[in-house]
């Protein structure tokens, strides 16, 4: 993610006040599969490799205790951060046991746990859920969340982690697009913003223009503290 930001642009970016934390996934087909299905739910999502230090999540957590705005880059990263909510979800609702040796977030965790801990009412702050993983991190060897995710954001979802969104034009057809999708609202807004990219020339997939995306108020997860 972030192929668009050179080193130079990164330290005006530090410079301007603006505090840059470091996550990684290892992108796979779970990031590039095409959707050959019909529907979404007939979509198998690999799995893929996360990482995020325990520094990096108490600074995640210091960020939320002072209402500071978050922007991912790229979709590899929202998957990443939203991972780490869905993984601290899974922790506090003793979903898996607490000795675990990595996080594993599944397809369609985020669903299933929403729907059996009774709508979003029953979950968890982002703070609450971060906290519990940064314990859970802190408490095994190289204290860092580390495990797979083969999450699928599909709209309808709502962002724990994500205020704006910094990304590509993404093709048809993919994850991403969908995630992008849930992002600003559903496929109406959607086609909005790839009809102004169209019609402006923009250049499309991992090497093309960037946009900075609002997460809609309706997917936004309303529990941030």
């Amino acid at each position: 993610a972030g192929l668009h930001l050179s080193e130079r642009l990164m330290a005006q970016v530090r410079a301007a006040g603006t505090e840059v934390l470091t996550v990684t996934l290892h992108v796979g087909a779970g990031t590039f599969k095409p959707m050959d299905a019909a529907e979404a739910k007939a979509h198998s999502m690999h799995a893929e490799r996360i990482g995020v230090q325990a520094e990096e999540i108490q600074r995640l957590l210091e960020g939320i205790a002072a209402d500071k705005v978050l922007v991912p880059v790229g979709t590899t990263t929202v998957r990443t951060l939203e991972s780490l909510y869905w993984w601290g979800v899974k922790l506090i609702a003793e979903d898996v046991t607490p000795d675990a040796p990595e996080l594993k977030v599944d397809q369609w965790d985020p669903y299933r746990l929403r729907a059996s801990l009774g709508g979003v009412a029953g979950l968890p702050s982002a703070k609450e859920a971060l906290e519990a993983v940064l314990a859970w991190a802190r408490a095994r060897e190289g204290g860092g969340a580390v495990g797979y995710t083969s999450l699928m954001i599909v709209p309808g979802y709502q962002f724990a982690l994500c205020d704006l969104l910094f990304t590509n034009t993404h093709q048809p057809r993919s994850t991403l697009m969908m995630l992008v999708s849930a992002l600003v609202g559903g496929q109406e807004r959607l086609m909005q913003v790839y009809g102004y990219a169209l019609q402006n020339g923009y250049r499309f997939l991992s090497y093309g223009d960037g946009n900075l995306l609002q997460c809609h108020p309706a997917s936004s997860f309303p529990k941030r503290r």
